[in-house]
């Protein structure tokens, strides 16, 4: 390969062991961009599942080597170059990842990644890359907030969130903005629960937390962002209307008489959408979101091993990665 013509990424090559490698300059097809990573976020459950060789979701294969820059997906950066057919974006344009990719196609732990242009949204105003480079994950989370929107989920509601990890953070944040009347957050963490308290939730505290009622009428509607069994079957103990299950599901969890009567209804999640994207970066732009708190280390990409110990010991809540030469 002539130098000029490479580039470095990520690959996770088998369990445990994720490569800094040359790998040649992709160039943009029909309706892609190429873009040069600024920096990357990380997912920490996509990063820990798939640089240990567990499945993300229940049922799903993969193999190693992994694909190339993958699980990465939440990212900032600038376009250099235009696909034919791409009429939206202009080289020199600043753009956050609002949507995955998908799993089979070269991920962002790059330092160039090609991405179809329709998974992109423009940056109006200039940010630093912690206030923005998780707007892909804010999305998701603002997917959850329709849907509870159509039922009248929010607003007046006293909403519990469980799970402060980045996704809860996000949350505690946007039940606040769209109306909730309380906001109380959960997590066996006490520095998630000051963090959740500083962000916007009236309390915070650990599901062992004796003074929080094991009453169905605690909270009016809830969001589980563990995907946990445990913590989902705890909010449907203390929650009287609906319970959002954000977080990916792989138990079953018991649905008894205790539940039936009164009306009471589990939600599963929706569909990942770019008008969910356009009102998560709206938020973000008026100051209502803020994602920089949710970064509490940044490193290189070469070091990615190091973060993702981190997020292991629970001793980070995200890692912003910045390509390295």
């Amino acid at each position: 390969m002539n130098m000029k013509d490479t580039m470095k990424l990520l690959q996770i090559v088998q369990p445990g062991n994720a490569m800094w490698r040359a790998a040649q300059m992709p160039r943009p097809g029909n309706g892609e961009v190429l873009l040069k990573v600024e920096a990357i976020n990380t997912c920490p459950h996509w990063d820990l599942h798939i640089l240990d060789g567990v499945p993300m979701f229940p049922g799903m294969e993969f193999t190693y080597p992994y694909f190339p820059g993958q699980p990465g997906h939440e990212a900032v950066g600038e376009i250099v170059e235009i696909g034919t057919g791409v009429a939206d974006f202009a080289a020199g344009d600043r753009v956050a990842v609002w949507r995955d990719g998908g799993p089979r196609r070269q991920g962002c732990y790059a330092q160039y990644v090609c991405i179809k242009a329709e998974n992109l949204l423009a940056i109006p105003t200039p940010l630093a890359v912690e206030e923005i480079a998780s707007l892909e994950l804010a999305m998701c989370v603002q997917v959850t907030f329709n849907q509870l929107g159509k039922i009248e989920g929010v607003q007046g509601k006293r909403l519990g969130i469980s799970g402060l990890g980045p996704a809860g953070l996000i949350a505690v944040q946007m039940a606040r903005s769209y109306g909730a009347c309380e906001v109380i957050g959960i997590d066996p963490l006490p520095e998630r629960c000051a963090l959740a308290a500083r962000l916007g939730a009236d309390k915070a505290f650990a599901p062992d937390a004796h003074d929080f009622s094991a009453t169905r009428t605690a909270l009016d509607t809830a969001i589980d962002t563990t995907g946990l069994k445990i913590s989902i079957e705890y909010l449907m103990a203390r929650t009287q209307e609906t319970v959002a299950i954000f977080g990916v599901l792989r138990e079953k969890v018991e649905f008894g008489f205790s539940h039936w009567y009164g009306g009471f209804a589990l939600l599963g999640y929706g569909v990942h959408n770019r008008e969910a994207g356009e009102q998560a970066l709206q938020l973000v732009l008026n100051g209502q979101l803020k994602l920089a708190p949710l970064v509490t280390q940044h490193l290189p990409l070469s070091h990615y091993a190091d973060g993702i110990e981190l997020l292991r010991k629970k001793q980070a809540i995200k890692i912003c990665f910045h390509p390295d030469e």
